[in-house]
């Protein structure tokens, strides 16, 4: 493979200064990346039928639970979501083999407040238990906001089989309790942190519970099956992948009008997807775009050997 005209990197070990590439929109960071306005539309394409399954999750105040392939734009719909009713700031939790329910709802730190009540002695005063409380995603989102916030909660199918049933009474009452503030004698409101923040909120009684059902996006690769009683509480959503139009209307959200060789790529991507039955996501088909359309010299059997193999594919 040659770089000649666009390559950084050489492979000659002579050091030597460069230019460095712009990168894609969406990979920008900090100060280059594109301010983000309350008012700005925000780059997502959903189908019609989709945009019901939310809109039936919303009126209903349910869970949304989001199926799909890696992809297929699962985990932005949340994003779209909270841009588009201007309900703040994503509140997101990743789930895995270990998160448990207490994960998501707050993390109690009591061996940081022993150890600071033991340096300050007998005589000093107990430390505050709220500064040793943070909320998690699911804690912040249940709290009484004016307005509901947007919690996704993704990967569900990751987390241990008992997660979703454990999920199921915090959806059902909106509430829940934590015990090292109920258990507090006298106690008319302890202030904690919340998640993503050192902004406090007031939990009078150890009690916390929402006055509007928060917007839950709950995404899965559907690696695994729910139990019925969880489903029964969520509306669910099976993202398919998108077609040719959705693709080129992706493309030109995030790269600007197309161009001839914008198109061949769409097509050559449906290609291997749908006729070569190669697993491909939409991020891959936009990083083969932007490549080919910034300049970069590159041959298509190059392209698919790098950003367009199949994501089961293993090995060489």
């Amino acid at each position: 493979m040659t770089t000649d005209g666009w390559g950084v990197f050489r492979g000659d070990g002579r050091p030597h200064d460069v230019t460095w590439p712009e990168p894609p929109p969406w990979r920008r960071f900090g100060d280059r990346a594109a301010p983000e306005s309350d008012e700005e539309p925000f780059p997502y394409v959903i189908a019609d039928s989709d945009r019901d399954v939310v809109n039936t999750a919303l009126h209903l105040h349910r869970p949304l639970l989001v199926t799909g392939k890696p992809g297929t734009g699962k985990s932005t719909l949340a994003r779209a979501v909270a841009r588009e009713l201007r309900l703040g700031e994503v509140l997101h939790w990743p789930v895995n083999s270990r998160t448990t329910l207490a994960d998501g709802l707050y993390r109690y730190d009591a061996v940081g407040r022993l150890r600071d009540a033991s340096m300050q002695g007998r005589e000093g005063a107990e430390p505050d238990i709220g500064d040793y409380l943070r909320l998690g995603a699911l804690g912040t989102a249940l709290l009484p906001h004016d307005k509901p916030r947007v919690l996704l909660i993704d990967e569900l199918d990751k987390g241990d089989v008992d997660l979703p049933n454990d999920l199921l009474t915090v959806f059902e009452e909106g509430s829940y309790e934590i015990p090292e503030l109920s258990r507090l004698k006298g106690s008319t409101g302890v202030p904690v942190r919340v998640t993503g923040s050192d902004e406090k909120v007031t939990v009078t009684d150890g009690t916390v519970g929402c006055r509007t059902f928060p917007v839950v996006i709950i995404t899965s690769n559907g690696e695994r099956e729910f139990p019925p009683a969880f489903l029964r509480r969520c509306v669910r959503l099976d993202i398919k992948q998108p077609g040719e139009e959705q693709l080129r209307e992706i493309v030109t959200m995030h790269l600007g009008a197309l161009t001839p060789e914008a198109d061949r790529l769409i097509a050559e991507f449906l290609d291997l997807r749908d006729n070569g039955a190669l697993e491909l996501a939409t991020d891959q088909l936009l990083n083969a775009v932007h490549l080919r359309t910034t300049g970069v010299q590159m041959s298509y059997d190059t392209l698919r050997e790098t950003v367009l193999r199949s994501l089961d594919e293993v090995g060489a």
